[in-house]
């Protein structure tokens, strides 16, 4: 699978006139490409170049007298195929936003409703303009209701926005964006455990405790998330159940119990405890939910949180075990 878009760095000089010989004149004969205008000024010392392909693929170019960035998600001009690849916050400030203001105007473009949340098409930026994965990643949101059943497009898109429009994530948006995907096709499964963890994330901060993503443990692996305040340092593991009928359980509760006993008999065990569990339902339907939320199973893990949310911002749920996380605030416990 492809990653997300990130720059390629040149710290040579580039005159306007290898630019054209080394950049557009192969994208020219390979995939049709032509030079336009760029749509917004960059400042500073940089010049600046945007091609458009036949096919609609995108690339831009930032240079100055010592070195250039380039990023696009159309096939990479073998001049710059050797060259080392930087995230958004390693690269100049003026380089950075002029990429982005290029990008956002083409995603809203491309896809006019998602202009209405700003903070989301930031976010995703990386993903939903990627060379592989723009297409899956977008319609995963306006067609897929970001993994939630029974909702719209406009309440599943507003709830993701209202967790990112708080800041919270920002410093890690290329791994959390990156999970996602960039692959050609909607993999509803995995896009919606991606998901799970935002919405995880927002129950943490709703809660008021900071996050951190992707937490590496003695064992070699990651677990999702370090919670934090004054007095609290806990890490969190998420797993997401299918919903029953999207799989071979013989329903809501053994979902739950099978999906639950596979990751703590997996990362959590090699982890040897001291983690909350997570167990996010969020795809289930409300029948499938309130049989769960009724019988309130185990899942083979204490302490752990199962629970569902809505796009209306509503959580329930019920602990198992003593839960080091104080989250009522963020969460309606029915235990």
């Amino acid at each position: 699978m492809a990653r997300p878009l990130r720059f390629r760095y040149s710290p040579t000089h580039w005159s306007e006139q290898r630019v054209r010989q080394k950049i557009l004149q192969p994208l020219r004969s390979n995939i049709g490409a032509r030079a336009v205008a760029p749509r917004f000024e960059i400042g500073g010392n940089w010049e600046t170049h945007r091609f458009e392909m036949k096919n609609g693929d995108l690339a831009l170019f930032a240079r100055n007298g010592e070195e250039a960035y380039w990023m696009g998600n159309t096939e990479t001009p073998s001049s710059l195929w050797r060259t080392d690849k930087f995230g958004w916050r390693e690269v100049p400030y003026h380089v950075s936003r002029w990429t982005q203001r290029e990008l956002l105007a083409t995603l809203h473009e491309e896809d006019p409703w998602l202009a209405d949340y700003p903070h989301l098409s930031w976010y995703f930026l990386p993903v939903f303009m990627s060379k592989d994965g723009r297409d899956a990643t977008r319609a995963f949101f306006r067609e897929h209701a970001a993994g939630f059943p029974d909702a719209g497009r406009r309440e599943t898109t507003r709830y993701v926005e209202d967790l990112l429009a708080t800041g919270a994530l920002d410093e890690y948006r290329h791994v959390m964006s990156g999970k996602l995907g960039t692959s050609s096709h909607v993999d509803r499964v995995r896009m919606s455990a991606a998901v799970g963890e935002f919405i995880a994330a927002k129950i943490l901060v709703d809660a008021s405790y900071d996050v951190e993503p992707e937490i590496e443990v003695t064992t070699g692996h990651s677990l999702d998330f370090r919670a934090t305040d004054d007095e609290t340092n806990v890490l969190v593991e998420v797993t997401r159940p299918q919903p029953p009928t999207n799989r071979a359980a013989a329903g809501p509760v053994a979902a739950v119990r099978d999906t639950a006993e596979t990751k703590t008999d997996g990362q959590l065990a090699r982890h040897g405890g001291g983690a909350v569990l997570f167990v996010d339902c969020s795809s289930f339907r409300d029948d499938a939910w309130n049989a769960v939320r009724g019988e309130r199973p185990e899942v083979h893990h204490r302490p752990a949180v199962v629970y569902r949310a809505r796009p209306n911002g509503r959580v329930e749920g019920y602990r198992k075990g003593s839960v080091p996380l104080e989250l009522e605030s963020a969460l309606e416990f029915v235990d």
